[in-house]
C-alpha cells in the first residue's frame, strides 16, 4: 500500500472542525501519514516561557486537515484506524496556566482566589528508553515515565453547517482528550457533511485520564491512519457519537456538562451498540453493561467535559462491527 505523507504549513492549520476547505482529497482505503502541530502551536519550548506572554489562544490546537473522503456523505461512518503516532520532537511540554484546568476558578466557576500561577515544564524524550522525564519545578524530585502516544483530537465537521472550535469535544468527536484514541485503535465517526473533513492533531506523549491542569504532555506528532467508509445502509446511518474499538474493548465517547450527562451519553450509546452488535433488547444491553463498563474519564477542562464507557471483550461472546472492519484494518496495518 502506498503511503501518502502530509506536512502543513502553519498557514494550512485548521483550528476549528467544519468551516475549513479541504487540505486534500482521499479515497476510502487510503493510508496518511500526518505531521501535527503541539497544542501550544510550538510557542512552548523552554521552562522559562510561559503561556501568557508566548500562547495565542486562537491558534491552540492546531488541526491537521480537514480531509476530503472521496464518496462519503452524510450517514455513511467514516473509519479511522490508527497504526502508529511517533513523537516527532525530543521533547513534550505542558504548562499550569491561570483560570484554566480542573482545580482552578475560572469565569464559570466563580470564585474569590487568586490565579494559579503561570508555569511551563519540559519533558525531555529519550527514545531509546521509550521514557519522558518529569522535572520538578519546586525541588530536585524527577521521575522517568513511559510514553504512551494518543491524539487529543480526532473529528469531522459538524452537521448543520456549525463551525466548532478544536478546543471542543462533541458528537463530531473534536477534543475528546482520551488515552484510548492511540495506536492499534480504530475510531468510527458518523459523517455530517459531503466529503466528511476530517482532521486530527493535539498529540500528547502521555497524559493521565481527565487531564486535570488542562494539558498532557503535548507534542508534535507524526501520525500513521488508514482511511476506510462504511455507506449509510450497512452502518444503519451512522454512530450518533464517536464509537473507538482495538483489539481488547468495545468503546464509546460522550461529552457534555456536567460531567455525568457525557457519562450517560457514553453509557446510553454503548448500550445502543450492544443492541446492534449481540441482537439483545435494550433492558437486556442495559442490564449487562452495569455489570461489566468501566468509565475512564477522558476530561474534565474542556468546554464540554468527556467521558469514555467501555466493555471488555473478553467477558463476551465474539462479535462483528461493520463486518469485522477494525480486524481487517489491523490486517492492514501489519502490511504496512
Amino acid at each position: 500500500m502506498d503511503v501518502v505523507e502530509i506536512t502543513p504549513s502553519f498557514e494550512q492549520y485548521a483550528f476549528t472542525f467544519g468551516g475549513v476547505a479541504p487540505l486534500a482529497r482521499v479515497a476510502p482505503g487510503t493510508v496518511l501519514r500526518l505531521w501535527s502541530d503541539d497544542a501550544f502551536s510550538g510557542a512552548l519550548r523552554a521552562g522559562t516561557d510561559v503561556s501568557s506572554e508566548k500562547v495565542d489562544l486562537s491558534a491552540v490546537n492546531p488541526q491537521t486537515g480537514p480531509f476530503w473522503v472521496e464518496g462519503a456523505e452524510p450517514g455513511d461512518t467514516l473509519a479511522l484506524h490508527f497504526v502508529s503516532m511517533e513523537p516527532a520532537r525530543d521533547f513534550g511540554v505542558s504548562a499550569v496556566m491561570p483560570f484554566f484546568g480542573g482545580l482552578t476558578s475560572t469565569e464559570r466557576t466563580a470564585m474569590l482566589q487568586a490565579p494559579l500561577p503561570d508555569l511551563t515544564w519540559v519533558y525531555e524524550l529519550d527514545r531509546a528508553a521509550g521514557t519522558v522525564g518529569f522535572v520538578a519545578k519546586h525541588g530536585d524530585f524527577r521521575v522517568e515515565l513511559p510514553v504512551n502516544t494518543m491524539l487529543g483530537t480526532v473529528g469531522v465537521a459538524p452537521a448543520g453547517g456549525e463551525v466548532r472550535s478544536s478546543l471542543v469535544p462533541d458528537a463530531f468527536g473534536g477534543n475528546t482528550d482520551t488515552p484510548q484514541m492511540r495506536a492499534g485503535a480504530t475510531c468510527y465517526l458518523r459523517v455530517n457533511v459531503p466529503g466528511a473533513l476530517f482532521s486530527l492533531g493535539d498529540g500528547h506523549y502521555r497524559q493521565g485520564e481527565g487531564e486535570a491542569c488542562g494539558t498532557a504532555v503535548e507534542g508534535a506528532m507524526t501520525t500513521t491512519v488508514i482511511v476506510e467508509l462504511v455507506k449509510g445502509a450497512a452502518s444503519a446511518g451512522g454512530p450518533a457519537w464517536p464509537r473507538v474499538e482495538d483489539d481488547t474493548h468495545w468503546m464509546t465517547i460522550g461529552s457534555s456538562r456536567p460531567l455525568e450527562d457525557a457519562w450517560r451519553i457514553g453509557q446510553s450509546q454503548l448500550v445502543h451498540w450492544f443492541v446492534e452488535l449481540f441482537g439483545l433488547d435494550v433492558m437486556d444491553a442495559y442490564q449487562l453493561l452495569s455489570q461489566i463498563s468501566e468509565a475512564p474519564i477522558a476530561n474534565v477542562v474542556d468546554a464540554n467535559y468527556s467521558s469514555v464507557v467501555k466493555a471488555a471483550k473478553a467477558l463476551l461472546p465474539p462479535a462483528r462491527a461493520y463486518d469485522g472492519l477494525h480486524a481487517d484494518l489491523r490486517a492492514r496495518a501489519a502490511r504496512l
